[in-house]
């Protein structure tokens, strides 16, 4: 990891999916952590994702927290989503990581580049979706996914007095989940200061 972003996004829609889908136990988001799969030169080799979303796995394995996502620890299971935030220094997000996680079977791959987007000739967001083991760059935004139930995409975030840019999760319609603390604050708007216990 190089930049803060790397971590500080991919956590934004972590935290998002627990509000969410806070009545679930199917899924789980994983953020920097290493994905052990036998698709690659050695299954002790793991690749590491900024964030990846697996779908039909228990949400906390056995009520315990994972270190790691071992694929054959978890019904052959892969990720349904993985998203790289690209670095100063190129990372092959671009070809072998998009190599990797097509082999692997990751449905959509999510590119995050908006700094780097003009040097790597890309978009600074790209959505590629797993068509016939290749990926082919998908269109609009956000971008909806059936098979997850939810879309992805950009929005302006606000980080202490600081407003940058972030990623979000969003409805069928389009329409972006706010945050706990936005709509703690859309509440106070409304009808003013919390009630007292």
């Amino acid at each position: 990891m190089d930049n803060e972003d790397q971590n500080l996004l991919p956590n934004i829609l972590l935290f998002l999916l627990k509000f969410i889908w806070a009545e679930r136990n199917d899924w789980f988001f994983g953020v920097d952590m290493g994905i052990y799969h036998t698709t690659g030169v050695s299954p002790l080799v793991p690749v590491v994702p900024d964030g990846f979303l697996s779908l039909g796995v228990e949400r906390h394995k056995a009520g315990e927290s994972r270190k790691s996502y071992v694929v054959w620890e978890e019904a052959g299971v892969v990720p349904t989503l993985v998203l790289e935030v690209v670095s100063l220094m190129p990372g092959g997000e671009y070809d072998t990581k998009m190599t990797t996680y097509a082999k692997l079977g990751v449905l959509y791959y999510v590119i995050y580049n908006p700094q780097y987007w003009q040097r790597d000739q890309h978009q600074p967001f790209e959505v590629y979706r797993l068509e016939n083991g290749v990926y082919q760059l998908q269109m609009g935004e956000p971008y909806w996914m059936p098979e997850v139930g939810l879309g992805i995409g950009r929005s302006p975030y606000q980080d202490g007095t600081v407003i940058r840019e972030a990623l979000y999760w969003y409805s069928e319609q389009g329409k972006r989940y706010l945050t706990p603390e936005e709509q703690l604050a859309r509440y106070r708007q409304r009808f003013g200061e919390l009630p007292e216990e």
